[in-house]
């Protein structure tokens, strides 16, 4: 019976115990004693879906290395059986929409929640070295871009092909974790903390070639601002944490903007 529900999600329908049956062959009787309900049917078919993710672990103690390793192993299932997971979240959405309108009745509730305990574990290096709420607020972050709904959003409205939507997903990810780790101003592991860069015009032997593109975003009078730029271009003043080598770093410029974030490439 698990096979053919998942057969018939993976056709993109949310089907009900009895209609499984139906496919399936067997009485209604025998397949509601294996599936109560069409929560614990879809719940089962999900799992089944998602399969190693539920037992994804890492060797490493660096949290935005966790991630990544998390996203590369999460992300291509999780397209394998988007229509299964998009039928999932369809029968979460038409619960709501039930529950609102006061018919849903004795229909138990699908719930939905693999995410949170596997970004936990994916940024737990990060436990005692961030603040209790800003290690939930990274989870809680770091969700939004983790699972079927990345697929809608990056593929189905933007247009994105695989390759693509993994590439956005994974250089959000590690944005989030440095500006995170940036923010409270902890030294996370992986992460490296120095000094402020040497100016090159005031003896820094570092050349040209080797500086660093970087993307630059202001906040002024008439809204974002985006630019590009060599990382000696920047007038850069630390403001609030120390100068993080390879993650957000929020710069106060002496002109009157507000505030700057400089964004270094990823593969400089």
């Amino acid at each position: 019976m698990l096979e053919t529900a998942t057969r018939l999600m993976q056709s993109g329908v949310t089907p009900s115990v009895s209609e499984v049956a139906e496919a399936a062959e067997v009485s209604r009787a025998t397949a509601y004693r294996y599936f109560p309900s069409q929560a614990a049917l879809v719940a089962a078919v999900v799992d089944e879906g998602l399969g190693p993710i539920l037992t994804w672990k890492s060797k490493s103690n660096d949290p935005e290395r966790r991630v990544a390793e998390l996203f590369a192993s999460a992300m291509p299932r999780i397209e394998a059986f988007e229509a299964t997971f998009k039928a999932a979240l369809k029968l979460s959405l038409d619960q709501w929409a039930q529950r609102q309108a006061g018919t849903l009745g004795t229909e138990p509730a699908f719930t939905r929640g693999h995410r949170v305990d596997l970004l936990k574990d994916a940024i737990s290096p990060l436990k005692g070295k961030l603040k209790p709420r800003q290690f939930t607020r990274l989870a809680q972050a770091l969700s939004l871009i983790f699972g079927v709904e990345v697929l809608i959003v990056l593929k189905d409205i933007w247009g994105l092909d695989s390759r693509d939507m993994m590439s956005v997903a994974d250089w959000a990810a590690g944005a989030l974790v440095r500006a995170a780790v940036a923010e409270s101003g902890a030294k996370a592991p992986g992460v490296s903390v120095s000094p402020q860069r040497g100016n090159p015009k005031s003896g820094s032997t570092r050349s040209r070639s080797h500086l660093r593109m970087v993307t630059v975003v202001h906040r002024g009078r008439q809204g974002l601002h985006i630019s590009r730029s060599r990382e000696n271009k920047i007038k850069q003043r630390d403001i609030a944490t120390n100068d993080l080598s390879d993650g957000f770093r929020p710069y106060k410029k002496e002109l009157d903007v507000p505030l700057e974030l400089v964004i270094p490439d990823q593969d400089a």
